[in-house]
């Protein structure tokens, strides 16, 4: 089932790349007007630890809204796994939610596809304003110089997680700041039936993140600055062999791993199975599975250099949720109020907090609650050691393919497939093959 919804996605944002862009989504039949608002439906990302958990956590926001606006928000928390597939799927149609969650990864994309309603002046005013929102977060939300396609609704960053208990016990006081460093520490955690370092192999997006930080660290990218894929330039190689040698290599992430999509990695973790795992805003996914905060610890996540920065010292992409509008709904004026509900002051400290994220609204940013030591390393690294993702058309694409092909070299290490510099290389001309076809 993942190569088939790993083709359908290719195959959709072939076609939106070809010029499918007048469908876009819109109102279900069961929606509101913006002449009788009574009802908009809500596509939302799987943010916690389960969509069960999603639920609990936003059903009460959503009564909130309708005992101020009289609007009942129909919700439907969508897996990751399904969430870039169902999205491209509406765009062409022309039957999606009033308002959505997308991965600000997917903005360029998604807005090239026509479907989404630009964030103007004029929009951005009816919800309170652009200066609200952080730059940064801002501009991962579209291509430059247009309208962003989604307004910012969580901010996350990478941060390494590492388990308090297996450090002591395995003599390490202290997190690894450089790769050689963690690939050290990890061998020395990797026994027992335990592991150094947790992955997730089969799980596309994931895949793309980990390795665009390493191809920063390379001094490479996956495109050139006309936007035409460079995936077989020696920096991109490099990352993506450097990563599957965690397994490959190594030794200090478990074959099993090769095909985890459904956050295992993090289960792994709290179960103590894994002494390390880099993610974003892990904090209520370990909560959940019963571990107390003084058991894990969060660090930025290594560079060579051991201090993260810009250029080569760049550490995590810039992560994030953003919250879009399809411009065909029925119920633009009640989906508007929505996101303006949504990125309130009082709804982004409530949320962020209970994810574990950072607001990308300033005030909100700045409440003393987002000071602690996770979350400052989060802020941090969004502040000064974080970079976005390619903002090009075919990003959606980029991370099918490229994810694919990292997925298939997961598998071939988990099976003692020799991975080498050449097997990397010719995994990613492929993925490059099929991007300009």
């Amino acid at each position: 089932m993942r190569t088939i919804r790993a083709a359908a996605a290719v195959t959709l944002a072939i076609s939106i790349a070809a010029g499918v862009t007048g469908c876009g989504g819109g109102t279900s039949a069961e929606g509101g007007s913006n002449d009788s608002p009574k009802t908009l439906t809500y596509w939302a990302s799987n943010q916690g630890p389960s969509i069960e958990a999603d639920k609990k956590i936003l059903t009460p926001e959503l009564k909130k809204f309708e005992e101020q606006t009289g609007i009942k928000v129909k919700l439907e928390v969508v897996p990751w796994a399904d969430l870039l597939n169902r999205i491209l799927a509406a765009t062409t149609s022309g039957q999606g939610p009033d308002v959505l969650n997308i991965g600000n990864t997917w903005s360029a994309s998604l807005q090239a596809t026509g479907a989404l309603l630009p964030w103007d002046k004029a929009n951005f005013d009816a919800i309170g304003g652009r200066d609200r929102f952080v730059d940064s977060a801002v501009a991962s939300a579209g291509a430059e110089g247009k309208d962003p396609s989604a307004v910012p609704l969580y901010s996350l960053a990478y941060a390494l997680y590492y388990n308090k208990k297996s450090f002591a016990d395995a003599g390490i006081d202290k997190p690894p700041a450089t790769w050689d460093e963690l690939v050290e520490d990890g061998k020395k955690l990797s026994k027992n039936g335990k592991w150094g370092l947790g992955a997730e192999g089969s799980n596309l997006s994931n895949n793309i993140h980990q390795t665009f930080v390493l191809a920063q660290q390379h001094g490479a990218d996956f495109f050139d600055a006309a936007g035409k894929p460079t995936f077989t330039s020696d920096g991109a190689v490099a990352a993506v062999k450097q990563y599957i040698d965690f397994m490959a290599k190594d030794k200090i992430v478990a074959p099993g791993n090769a095909e985890y999509a459904q956050n295992q990695s993090l289960t792994d973790f709290a179960k103590g199975k894994t002494a390390m795992v880099l993610w974003q805003a892990a904090a209520s996914t370990f909560a959940s599975q019963g571990m107390k905060p003084e058991e894990w610890g969060a660090a930025p996540v290594p560079v060579a250099s051991g201090t993260p920065g810009q250029g080569k010292n760049i550490n995590s992409m810039v992560a994030g949720i953003n919250m879009a509008v399809f411009k065909n709904t029925k119920n633009i004026d009640g989906a508007k109020k929505f996101v303006k509900f949504m990125t309130s002051d009082a709804e982004q400290k409530l949320l962020n907090k209970t994810y574990g994220s950072i607001p990308p609204v300033k005030t909100a940013q700045a409440d003393a609650a987002f000071s602690a030591p996770d979350l400052a390393v989060l802020r941090d690294t969004l502040a000064k050691s974080a970079a976005p993702l390619p903002q090009v058309p075919n990003e959606s694409q980029f991370e099918t393919a490229v994810g694919t092909a990292v997925k298939e070299l997961w598998a071939d290490a988990a099976a003692g497939r020799p991975v080498t510099t050449e097997s990397v290389k010719a995994r990613l001309e492929k993925a490059q093959q099929t991007m300009q076809q």
